[in-house]
C-alpha cells in the first residue's frame, strides 16, 4: 500500500509540512517495498485558488490510498475522499515518524477538514 505524506524535504528525515494543497512536496511510501519517491509540488505553492484540488488530483495519480498531512481543507477533503483516499490530519515530526505512527494504529481518520480553505 502506498502512504502519501505532505513533506517540506525529499527523504523521510524530512518535517512534515503541515498544509496539504500548498506543502512543498510528497513523500510516497510503498509499505509492501519499503521504497519511498519524492514527488515536487511547488506548482500549488503560490496558486491563487485551487492548490488543493489540483495537490489531490496529483496524490490520485501516485496511487496513495492515504494522506498524512498536519491540516487539510475542504475542497481538497472531498476530492481526496471522493477518489477513495483517506484523509489523516494534526499529522507532525518527520516522515518516518508519521508513517511508523500510521503502521502502529496511532492516527485517526479525519471526520471532515479542519481548516477553511486558502490556508
Amino acid at each position: 500500500m502506498k502512504i502519501l505524506v505532505t513533506s517540506s524535504g525529499k527523504t523521510l528525515e524530512s518535517a512534515v509540512d503541515p498544509r496539504f494543497g500548498r506543502s512543498v512536496g510528497f513523500i510516497v511510501y510503498d509499505t509492501d517495498t519499503e521504497t519511498f519517491q519524492a514527488y515536487d509540488n511547488t506548482q500549488n505553492l503560490n496558486a491563487a485558488q485551487g492548490a488543493g484540488i489540483q495537490a489531490a488530483g496529483a496524490v490520485s495519480r501516485t496511487g496513495a490510498k492515504c494522506v498524512l498531512t498536519g491540516h487539510c481543507g475542504p475542497k481538497a477533503y472531498r476530492a481526496l475522499i471522493a477518489a477513495g483516499i483517506e484523509v489523516f490530519v494534526g499529522v507532525d515530526g518527520t516522515v518516518k515518524e508519521a508513517i511508523d505512527r500510521y503502521r502502529t494504529g496511532k492516527l485517526s481518520t479525519a471526520s471532515g477538514p479542519d481548516v477553511e480553505g486558502h490556508w
